[in-house]
């Protein structure tokens, strides 16, 4: 929405009064019957506060949420030059859980047209012109009406404004406005999907005392980040501008186990294999990639605000540390499981513990100190073996037999554009055994800190 007004006073109270002002009108469109809402990559045209009115008129208030669906166009659909009709298409329907849709403004109205009347002032004011990045989400349910969506939809856009208003203000300096940044974020259920409004431009350190308030509100742990600017949702047919794909695992089926349970990574990584960022380190950097991989965690959940490293920063770091001599930047050895630790506790200060395993078939016999991490700590495990790596995301474990399988994340993948592949053609598979069996199998178990608030 566009957010206009003219502040002919340097006044604070005054200009706060303008501003508020300015949001009221903004309000008032929203509940007008100019407010209009367009479905994306469809010809649906909804009219919200004229009961509900939609063109076609297929479509009626009554229609459920989920028949939108056969209205939107796919990419199959546009690259075959069919353009998108009523006909149901079962592949649509599952393929849509996101609608995406735009809010615009009528310019014209109805009724006789007035001549136009140009007045001309001249005096010293302040004008500020942007636009409100809008940006609301409602879940609906398969018998939820376009009516009830669509009535919960501008309570949310109301809502809003609210939030942008009380932003706005809040973080004003002088006659200069900071734009309101609306974004969403994933808590447990059944909280679910909420939307936060916060200042652009200013750093997730200068918003601690609203974070800790959000935190109070909705009664969440402080040892966990989840307002962040780094925890913020993506959804699905949201693409990262950074090409990694982002938690493969989760199109797996999870295995069935007698008596056994799934225990997963928590949060959010992005994955690092060979070949990526034109780095050739097919047969030597699989151990970096596992790095790199439980570093964009802790990047991710917002507990650390670096990017993650790169191979030559992290042999530098060894370097710098100590551990290697200095012809060790630059060279194209490999790293274990100790390195790793080094690296984690030198650029992110993030503690870690090793665990030795005497050979690979005595690995099952870690199976709950394993699933006991993931249940608490549920970070990336580093798991090194001879000279190969790889990242442990989960395990299937039976507390009464034993058995156990392990989620692996494989960096020994070589596309060199796996953003371009469908996930369940990455590197990550469930196995019953990881290494050989008489391999000593060194572990990097990374902590996340539960005697520290992530809110510092």
């Amino acid at each position: 929405m566009e957010f206009k007004c003219q502040l002919d006073s340097t006044d604070a109270l005054l200009m706060q009064k303008v501003i508020s002002r300015t949001f009221a009108t903004l309000h008032s469109q929203v509940k007008s019957e100019s407010c209009v809402l367009t479905v994306c990559d469809s010809s649906l045209i909804i009219w919200p506060n004229k009961g509900v009115y939609v063109t076609p008129e297929e479509i009626t208030p009554n229609t459920l949420c989920e028949d939108i669906h056969q209205w939107i166009q796919t990419d199959e659909q546009e690259s075959a030059g069919k353009r998108s009709s009523k006909k149901k298409n079962k592949k649509v329907q599952q393929r849509y859980s996101v609608i995406n849709l735009r809010l615009m403004m009528e310019a014209t109205k109805t009724g006789p047209l007035s001549a136009p009347i140009l007045r001309r002032t001249l005096q010293k004011s302040h004008f500020l012109s942007t636009t409100l990045p809008m940006d609301c989400v409602v879940r609906t349910t398969c018998s939820d009406t376009i009516k009830d969506a669509f009535e919960r939809l501008l309570e949310a856009l109301t809502h809003q404004l609210c939030e942008m208003e009380k932003v706005t203000l809040q973080h004003m300096k002088g006659a200069t406005l900071l734009v309101p940044e609306p974004l969403h974020f994933l808590l447990p259920e059944p909280k679910g999907l909420v939307t936060v409004v916060y200042p652009a431009g200013v750093p997730d350190s200068q918003l601690e005392t609203h974070r800790k308030e959000l935190h109070q509100q909705f009664e969440l742990p402080d040892d966990w980040p989840y307002f962040r600017r780094a925890n913020a949702f993506h959804f699905s047919n949201e693409s990262y501008k950074d090409g990694y794909l982002r938690n493969p695992h989760m199109v797996l089926t999870h295995p069935t186990l007698d008596n056994g349970k799934v225990y997963l990574v928590q949060g959010i990584y992005s994955y690092h294999h060979y070949m990526q960022d034109h780095m050739d380190d097919n047969g030597w950097g699989c151990a970096y990639r596992s790095l790199q991989t439980i570093c964009s965690w802790f990047t991710q959940q917002g507990y650390v605000e670096r990017a993650v490293p790169t191979h030559r920063e992290i042999q530098q770091t060894l370097v710098d540390v100590g551990d290697k001599q200095g012809s060790f930047v630059g060279s194209r050895q490999w790293i274990g499981s100790i390195e790793v630790q080094v690296v984690l506790n030198q650029l992110l200060e993030v503690t870690s513990k090793i665990m030795f395993v005497s050979q690979g078939s005595e690995l099952a016999s870690k199976g709950r100190e394993l699933a006991n991490h993931f249940l608490t700590e549920g970070t990336p495990i580093m798991i090194g073996g001879g000279v190969l790596a790889h990242t442990i995301l989960g395990v299937a474990w039976s507390e009464t037999t034993g058995q156990i399988r392990y989620l692996i994340l494989d960096p020994h993948y070589t596309e060199r554009r796996t953003y371009r592949l469908s996930q369940t053609r990455a590197g990550v598979a469930g196995k019953d055994q990881i290494f050989g069996t008489k391999l000593l199998i060194i572990i990097c178990v990374c902590l996340r800190g539960q005697g520290s608030s992530e809110l510092s």
